[in-house]
This record gives structure tokens, sequence and C-alpha cells, in this order.
């Protein structure tokens, strides 16, 4: 079985900071460009980073670029996202999801989900 867990997630003040994890299952992540995604309710799923397979590409959105930064410890099969400066749109049900040998995340075309951790940003 090939699984994917999010932990880290919670309630923060605005302005505060969570780092997410993402720890595969059954199947090392060494080999598979890792994202994080989130969701809104009602909406579809959005990237908010990724990283590629061997480690040295990474990019996000505007909307979180200089606050979110993903890294990989494949030692610990893990991938982590660091998120700074948390603002309330933030909040959302954040996702990791992983793709076979790739330098990028196309949300449609990833081969394992996560099931979420939810992030709330409140004060």
């Amino acid at each position: 079985q090939f699984h994917l867990v999010e932990s880290g997630g919670g309630l923060v003040q605005p302005g505060g900071s969570l780092r997410l994890s993402c720890t595969a299952s059954g199947f090392s992540l060494n080999s598979y460009a890792v994202g994080w995604f989130r969701q809104y309710p009602g909406k579809e799923r959005e990237g908010v980073s990724c990283i590629s397979w061997t480690g040295d590409i990474t990019n996000y959105p505007d909307s979180v670029k200089g606050r979110f930064t993903i890294s990989r410890d494949n030692a610990k099969n893990t991938v982590y996202l660091q998120m700074n400066s948390l603002k309330p749109e933030d909040a959302a049900v954040y996702y990791c999801a992983a793709r076979f040998s790739d330098n990028s995340c196309p949300r449609g075309a990833m081969n394992f989900w996560g099931k979420g951790t939810l992030v709330t940003v409140s004060s």
C-alpha cells in the first residue's frame, strides 16, 4: 500500500508560522516530484509549491512566494512546507501529492495524494 500522510496543520494567528510535513509509506519519495496544494471550500485545489525529484527545482505561485518554502529530506522520506507570515487567506486544507520522476507537479497528473491537513489562520 502506498500512502502519503500530511501533518502539522492547526490553528495559527495571522503573521505566524507552521511547518507541514508529507511522509510517504510503502514507497520512496526520492524519485518523485512532490507538490503541496490547498483547497478552499467549494473550490478546486490550487498548487502552492513543488519540488522536483532531484530537489534542485522549486516553484511557487506569486501568492505564497517569499513566505512559503518547500524542502525535502530523502533520508526521512518526507517533504516539508514551511509557511511563514501566514494570512487569513492561507486558511485551507493542504494536500501533498507525488509524481514519479518529474520536475513539475501538474494537479491532474499526480500519482499519489494524501488526505490533507487543515490550516486555520485566525486571531
